[in-house]
């Protein structure tokens, strides 16, 4: 599955404006004062089971649970092992802390609840809690649930008190995400612990044995190169600018980055390049964040388009086709308006198809307010699922 499907709003979408001159004022008070966290944490007692953090070595009953999980749930995708491993291996996630695993019989027997709250150390405008877990179908209906959800948030109000954004006045948002047709009972238990629906997502798929509409080339100083590890760290500055002003979205971090990438198809990204950019207006401009213009001093490549694919192997099965999954799309702000999302994208997907796959996959995000759903569309693309992000906001 998309990791970044669970734990990050608006992935594979091209970044575009989402008009920020609409969004509310800041709060009048700090993030540590919205969340008011609690000095202790509400025991989960439901079900008896036996409680305790979460180890590096308990990544494959992790792994069976969440599967479980998404098998009742008819979910369209599985998680790897590989993604399990690299969660728990992140060195800002607290694995003491930040999970709780319940565990039935007698010692530690059977995994039967799991839950995580993650905060990411490169939330910038919006502190987000994002919560992941559940119960083992074999265990619902006991309120196991509902405890560990609260426990969840409890804990997430910890984890926003004690992070970079304590002091600072921006929203501050629980998180959780789930399909449109999971189960009722979810929904009900997410509803009366105050979660509302905020956005929604379209889980599109292109056909690929109907042939790739050509693309322009780029013009002028632009060339378009297959993603190498010396365009990684340029790729992720222009992740950050095209997705500075889309909802919800926030900085990748070097470590950040580095995640999410156990399905990570070097083939299948690809990436604009502006050989002769002009640094003296890109440095002049406003838009121009920091780090970007640190590199331009600097003479480091700038990449001012991408698509970044991966191969999810373990949701073949699933949905019942072989596919390439467009994580993120994405263009420069100043680079807008050229063409250029088209470019990558098509380059994507005839790799794709060359290397066998017969659908193309990404998601995108419904409220988008200028073209990404549009684009997708003339390129063939047709939904297949949805999905929605609930919030708490504080």
């Amino acid at each position: 599955m998309s990791t970044a499907d669970a734990v990050e709003p608006a992935t594979s979408d091209v970044a575009t404006q989402d008009a920020a001159a609409q969004d509310p004022p800041p709060p009048a008070t700090t993030v540590a004062e919205r969340v008011a966290a609690p000095a202790t944490l509400p025991p989960v007692t439901a079900g008896g089971l036996a409680w305790r953090g979460a180890r590096r070595e308990d990544a494959p009953v992790i792994l069976a649970t969440l599967n479980a999980l998404a098998a009742a749930d008819n979910d369209p995708f599985r998680w790897s092992l590989a993604e399990i491993e690299e969660r728990l291996a992140a060195s800002y996630r607290d694995l003491d802390n930040d999970y709780l695993l319940g565990f039935e019989g007698p010692g530690e027997g059977a995994l039967r609840a799991f839950a995580e709250v993650d905060v990411s150390p490169g939330d910038a405008t919006v502190a987000r809690a994002i919560l992941l877990g559940g119960v083992h179908p074999d265990r619902r209906g006991e309120g196991i649930g509902r405890e560990l959800l609260a426990w969840q948030i409890a804990r997430g109000r910890q984890k926003l008190a004690a992070s970079a954004l304590a002091d600072a006045h921006v929203p501050a948002w629980f998180v959780v995400h789930m399909e449109d047709d999971g189960p009722k009972t979810l929904a009900r238990t997410y509803e009366r612990a105050g979660f509302v629906v905020r956005r929604y997502y379209s889980d599109l798929r292109r056909d690929l044995s109907v042939p790739v509409p050509p693309a322009s080339t780029p013009d002028g100083t632009l060339r378009l190169v297959p993603w190498t590890p010396e365009l990684d760290e340029p790729l992720r500055l222009a992740r950050n600018d095209a997705f500075r002003d889309h909802w919800g979205s926030q900085p990748r971090t070097r470590e950040t980055w580095a995640e999410y990438r156990t399905a990570f198809m070097p083939a299948w990204t690809f990436m604009v390049v502006d050989d002769a950019p002009d640094v003296d207006a890109l440095l002049a401009s406003p838009d121009t964040d920091d780090e970007t213009a640190a590199a331009l001093r600097a003479g480091e490549p700038l990449v001012v388009a991408y698509q970044i694919a991966s191969k999810y192997v373990e949701d073949f099965e699933v949905r019942g086709f072989t596919f390439g999954y467009s994580d993120n799309v994405g263009v420069r702000r100043a680079y807008r308006g050229r063409g250029l999302a088209p470019v990558v994208m098509t380059a994507g997907m005839r790799a794709m198809a060359d290397d066998g796959m017969q659908y193309a996959a990404l998601d995108v995000d419904t409220a988008n307010p200028t073209g990404a759903v549009g684009l997708y569309a003339a390129l063939g693309y047709e939904k297949q699922h949805g999905s929605r992000m609930l919030l708490i906001e504080l």
